[in-house]
C-alpha cells in the first residue's frame, strides 16, 4: 500500500471515529439531559389510571398514549437506570403534559395522595337527604350509584340490611371520606356505624329491649321504625322517652282503636321517597303542608292516618338518643301531643284535652 494511501485509509478511520465519538457525546448528553427535559406541552391536567399488575413498559406506553411522556423506551431506560421499575404506587394520577420525565417518574413512585373531606349527616334525614349530603362533598361523583345500590336487593342482603332500602340504617354521624370512594363502601360504613351504636343500646337495655319483643314481637327493623318516627317528631330530647311511650301506648292500649300512630312525617316520607308514588303523592307540593289528598291516601303505605301499626320501614336515621328513647320509654299513659310554638310539646291522655290543646297552639 502506498504511503497515500495509508494517509487517505487513516484520515478515513479518524473521521469516522470523530464522527461516532460526537455523535455518542450527543447522544450521551441527551440522555444526561433528558430526565430534566420539559415536555412541550400545554399546561393542562391530564387523568391517568395506573391499574394493577401492569409492567413498566406498559406503565411508559399509558403515560405516552395520555400525552405525558413523548419518549416511553427513554423513559423505561431511565427507570431502570434509577432501578426503580417495580416500585410505581397504581392509583388515578392527575399530571400535568409539560412535566420533565424525573417529575413524572417521582409522581407515580410517591403514589397518589389520599385526599379525605369529612361529612355531617346529621339525625333526622332520609336516605335521599343523606345521599345527597355525600356527592355534595364531592366524596361520590353523582346520587345515582348511591341510590341504585341503596335500593339494590343483592347489596342489601350482603350487607345485612332486611327491607327494601338502606333507608335508616345510615347512621348520623361526622365521618371523613376519601375523595373519590366507591359508593359501596360508603354505604357500608355508615351501616358499620349504625350496627356499633346498636349494638351498644341493646347491651345498655337488655332489659327494656326483651320486653318489647315480648310483648310487641318486634325485631330490630321495628324498633329501628319506631325510633326514625320519634327522631321526626322530637326536638327537645328530654321529650323522645315520653314521645316513644305515646306510639307505644297506642299500639299496645285495649282501649285505643283503631291502632294508629296518625304521624305526618310518615305521609311526608311515602310521599318523597319511595321510588314509587301514589296517584295524591304525585300531585302534591312537598315545601307545602298536607292537604286532605294525602292525609285520605291509603294508596301511600306510609300513611299512618289509614294504616294500622308501624310503616313499612324507616323513615329516616335516627340518632342513639331517639333509638335508646324507644327502647326505654319513660312509661306514662299519654296517647296525644301537640307540638307549641317552641318546638316542644304538650301532652294528653284523652281526646277531649287533646282537642282543647290542638285549639290552643294549633288553631
Amino acid at each position: 500500500m502506498s504511503t497515500r494511501s495509508f494517509r487517505i485509509g487513516l484520515l478515513i478511520v479518524g473521521g469516522s471515529l470523530l464522527v461516532l465519538l460526537a455523535i455518542g457525546y450527543i447522544m450521551v448528553h441527551r440522555a444526561l439531559g433528558y430526565p430534566d427535559e420539559r415536555r412541550a406541552g400545554k399546561g393542562v391536567e391530564v387523568k391517568v389510571e395506573i391499574k394493577r399488575g401492569l409492567s413498566f413498559p406498559q406503565i411508559a406506553r399509558v403515560l405516552h398514549d395520555k400525552g405525558v411522556v413523548d419518549k416511553p423506551r427513554w423513559f423505561r431506560i431511565y427507570a431502570m437506570y434509577r432501578g426503580v421499575t417495580t416500585e410505581v404506587k397504581t392509583g388515578e394520577y392527575v399530571l400535568r403534559d409539560d412535566l420533565t420525565p424525573a417529575q413524572v417518574l417521582d409522581t407515580i413512585l410517591e403514589g397518589v395522595k389520599d385526599v379525605s373531606v369529612a361529612v355531617t349527616i346529621p339525625e333526622g334525614l332520609n336516605m335521599l337527604e343523606a345521599l345527597d349530603l355525600v356527592v355534595k362533598a364531592g366524596v361520590v361523583s353523582s346520587r345515582e350509584p348511591l341510590l341504585a345500590l341503596a335500593r339494590d336487593p343483592q347489596f342489601l342482603q350482603r350487607i345485612g340490611v332486611t327491607g327494601d332500602s338502606i333507608e335508616g340504617y345510615l347512621f348520623p354521624e361526622t365521618y371523613r371520606f376519601k375523595v373519590p370512594s366507591k359508593p359501596d363502601e360508603v354505604l357500608k360504613r355508615m351501616v358499620e356505624q349504625h350496627r356499633v351504636v346498636w349494638d351498644r343500646i341493646q347491651r345498655g337495655h337488655e332489659k327494656s329491649i326483651a320486653r318489647l319483643r315480648e310483648r310487641l314481637g318486634w325485631s330490630d327493623r321495628d324498633m329501628l321504625v319506631m325510633a326514625s318516627i320519634v327522631e321526626k317528631e322530637a326536638v327537645v330530647d328530654t321529650e323522645r322517652p315520653r314521645i316513644a311511650q305515646v306510639f307505644l301506648n297506642r299500639l299496645t292500649s285495649p282501649t285505643f282503636k283503631p291502632k294508629r300512630l296518625e304521624t305526618d312525617p310518615t305521609i311526608r316520607y311515602g310521599c318523597i321517597v319511595p321510588a314509587v308514588k301514589s296517584e295524591p303523592c304525585k300531585k302534591w307540593d312537598p315545601t307545602q303542608r298536607l292537604r286532605r289528598a294525602q292525609l285520605d291516601d291509603a294508596d301511600n303505605r306510609y300513611n299512618t292516618y289509614q294504616h294500622e301499626g308501624l310503616p313499612p320501614g324507616p323513615i329516616c336515621s335516627p340518632g342513639e338518643k331517639s333509638l335508646a328513647a324507644t327502647v326505654d320509654p319513660d312509661g306514662s299513659d299519654y296517647f296525644f301531643f301537640v307540638a307549641k310554638d317552641d318546638h316542644s310539646h304538650v301532652f294528653s291522655k284523652t281526646v277531649a284535652e287533646h282537642e282543647r290543646n290542638v285549639d290552643k297552639y294549633m288553631r
